[in-house]
């Protein structure tokens, strides 16, 4: 059940409420943020406890490992069991926290139940203050869902695929209506918790770090555009800390019904690259996306130098003059080190060895700026810069 949640995307424990157990009445402690994850080659998470309450599921999306039409190995924990694992896992110092999933049994209210009464023992009967992240179930009952923030850290709700008309088709008992009301309902709540009373007292806590969403890329055949379309509404109309990128690998089983050529892991690397550059450096998704004729990302550069270099004419710029704005679109150039840049200048010129004290990705950044001491010259507009970047031609195997 750890391997079968591999395919789950976690996250970190950040924007939770700050907890310790100095005051001995508890078990466990959350900073609010810095909970790091590192992979097992079995898919363990080894700092949050990442499992399936059960890999068993009633459902038969065409994109998962543990659809009903599945032929993989079938287990489920029992709640006390899930409860048991992670005090005594977090006794030995082996974890951080818990992340937990589950495949659908009986129905959405019925899981959904037992992964509330999962959280409920942990907060109230084990005093656990670690941190507790909840993939919850659309379909459940709103009460459920109500709960689960109360006692969790982080709610995820899965949004399964970029399109409607994907997910009816690859899932068909899934609603997309259903989840993004779930998901509307989860940011409502999360928006009265941080409200105050007239009398200036707070409602109870409800998921503190915020929720999340996971998108499976590759098994249907939306573009880049299309999916950082999405993603984009997402963040505006729910207010989610994070979309999560899962590249679709086909399924070795004869049930599947994905004849789908599998993305390279690498498209998915360039989608959190381009989400990252949407959400912080203010680029605009045609400018991210129209850099190839498909509204595919260019898989051998990032997105911002793939923009660069179409778009030479705007560069090199002057870091000593230019504004933030166009400082954030030099590749090389991330948003602290444009803030130093900035504060930096307030006080003397910068020069091209200053870049590299600020932290600056200067072997990047030098074919696009000008600095004191430093001029690009005709490397900007050579016809082989991006040669300079992209990865060497590779000759493939016959066999």
């Amino acid at each position: 059940l750890s391997d079968a949640a591999k395919y789950d995307a976690s996250c970190a424990s950040s924007g939770s409420t700050r907890r310790d157990s100095r005051d001995g009445k508890g078990l466990g402690s959350n900073e609010g943020s810095g909970i790091c994850h590192a992979y097992t080659p079995d898919g363990r998470c080894i700092s949050l406890l990442k499992i399936l309450m059960t890999n068993f599921c009633i459902y038969d999306c065409a994109y998962c490992i543990n659809r009903v039409s599945s032929n993989v190995p079938r287990a489920r924990f029992s709640v006390d069991e899930v409860v048991t694992l992670t005090i005594e896992f977090y006794r030995r110092n082996y974890i951080e926290g818990l992340f937990l999933s589950s495949g659908i049994i009986r129905s959405p209210d019925a899981t959904m139940s037992d992964m509330v009464r999962i959280a409920r023992k942990l907060r109230q009967e084990e005093n656990f203050r670690g941190y507790i992240h909840l993939k919850t179930i659309p379909d459940a009952a709103p009460e459920l869902i109500e709960e689960a923030g109360q006692l969790a850290d982080r709610l995820s709700i899965n949004v399964e695929l970029p399109t409607d008309a994907s997910v009816r088709q690859y899932a068909p008992e899934k609603n997309p209506d259903q989840i993004r009301q779930a998901m509307a309902d989860v940011g409502k709540r999360r928006q009265a918790a941080k409200d105050r009373t007239h009398t200036g007292r707070r409602a109870p806590r409800f998921a503190p770090a915020g929720q999340s969403t996971q998108m499976i890329v590759g098994a249907d055949g939306a573009n880049d555009s299309t999916i950082l379309g999405q993603s984009t509404r997402l963040y505006g109309n729910y207010g989610l800390k994070r979309v999560y990128y899962s590249a679709f690998s086909p399924i070795p089983d004869a049930s599947s019904r994905l004849p789908l050529i599998s993305p390279p892991l690498q498209r998915e690397h360039r989608l959190y690259q381009a989400d990252w550059l949407l959400r912080f450096y203010d680029f605009g998704l045609d400018e991210i996306t129209s850099t190839t004729r498909d509204g595919n990302l260019d898989l051998d550069v990032d997105p911002k130098l793939a923009w660069a270099l179409a778009h030479r004419a705007d560069f090199p710029v002057d870091v000593n003059r230019a504004s933030r704005e166009l400082l954030l679109r030099v590749p090389g150039f991330g948003v602290k080190t444009v803030k130093r840049i900035l504060g930096t200048r307030r006080h003397r010129r910068i020069r091209y060895e200053d870049l590299i004290r600020i932290g600056a990705s200067v072997k990047k950044a030098q074919s696009f700026i000008v600095a004191d001491g430093w001029t690009p010259g005709a490397l900007t507009d050579s016809a082989n810069l991006r040669a300079r970047f992209a990865p060497p031609p590779e000759q493939l195997s016959l066999f």
